[in-house]
């Protein structure tokens, strides 16, 4: 081993750290949409002439409260857009998915640590801290049924579509365009 060594992986270190940053710079909370490659985003399946069943999942960085305001708003404008004024949640749950992530990390300069998931190797005194961190992502599901006309307001599970759509309107987060 020679005296550059040390160096090159402390570079290296400092190289990808920064893609890491860049990465995670570019990510962010799922933003309201058709679901994408990873499933994120809405999806519904018409169950009836006026029903269906409505679904967002969120990634890792999207709040309960946003999975599930994204969930109604999508009901919102699916009523809209059938024809309808107002839908009735008949079942609706939340689901919350937990994974814990490691990360290694080792000290420059003394020993070696390669890593290629899910392989890794220590050199001669290596010393290694792990950092542990719980990920969670939610899904919202809701059967909901349309209706036309003025609903009823003693009915805690029915919802004006398009007063939804102007109370939510203001809190969804669009895609970004590409470009």
């Amino acid at each position: 081993m020679n005296d550059k060594t040390p160096f090159r992986r402390f570079f290296l270190t400092v190289i990808l750290m920064g893609l890491g940053a860049l990465v995670a710079a570019c990510g962010g909370p799922t933003p309201y949409g058709g679901a994408n490659e990873q499933g994120y985003g809405y999806s519904e399946t018409r169950i009836e002439k006026n029903r269906y069943r409505v679904k967002f999942s969120g990634n890792s960085l999207t709040a309960r409260e946003t999975v599930e305001n994204y969930l109604l708003y999508r009901s919102a404008e699916l009523t809209k857009q059938s024809g309808y004024d107002y839908f009735v949640i008949e079942t609706r749950a939340t689901d919350k998915d937990t994974y814990y992530r490691s990360t290694f990390e080792d000290y420059p300069g003394y020993g070696f640590y390669y890593h290629r998931f899910p392989y890794h190797r220590h050199g001669y005194g290596a010393s290694v801290s792990t950092t542990t961190r719980a990920v969670t992502r939610y899904t919202a599901y809701a059967d909901i049924v349309m209706f036309k006309g003025v609903k009823d307001d003693r009915d805690v599970k029915a919802f004006d579509a398009q007063d939804v759509i102007e109370w939510l309107g203001p809190r969804i987060r669009r895609p970004q365009p590409q470009g």
